[in-house]
């Protein structure tokens, strides 16, 4: 028989994986929790979760955004920031800038994602 999980946490990097766990999450009818960018951010108390079509300030997350109104997929829980990327003296790769990530940020976003997952199983959110 099949898996058929509760709910799906998301915390891949690239648009691409992101779109496949959502898109297949939602035709499946199984509720996804969906990590936006934690690259160049310093401050993990400006974290959030809601719908992504409340989202600005993320460029993963407006990436997202666009690419699932066009795919049909209005609603998804997402994880993001309000923060302005920190951009200074970013490496480069083809031209753009390659996120940054301080080790307790992401870390930080993993632990409010997994707490929020665990409120909505258990009926407290």
């Amino acid at each position: 028989a099949a898996a058929h999980p509760d709910y799906v946490v998301d915390a891949i990097d690239t648009v691409s994986g992101k779109l496949g766990i959502i898109s297949a999450s939602h035709a499946q009818g199984i509720p996804v929790l969906s990590c936006m960018g934690t690259g160049n951010k310093l401050d993990p108390t400006r974290f959030r979760i809601s719908d992504i079509g409340k989202t600005h300030t993320c460029p993963l997350a407006r990436a997202v955004r666009v690419t699932l109104r066009r795919a049909g997929i209005s609603h998804v829980e997402v994880l993001w920031s309000d923060e302005l990327p920190h951009t200074a003296e970013s490496p480069s790769e083809n031209g753009k800038p390659i996120p940054a990530s301080v080790a307790f940020v992401p870390s930080v976003a993993g632990l409010i994602m997994a707490g929020h997952v665990i409120k909505k199983l258990t009926g407290l959110q």
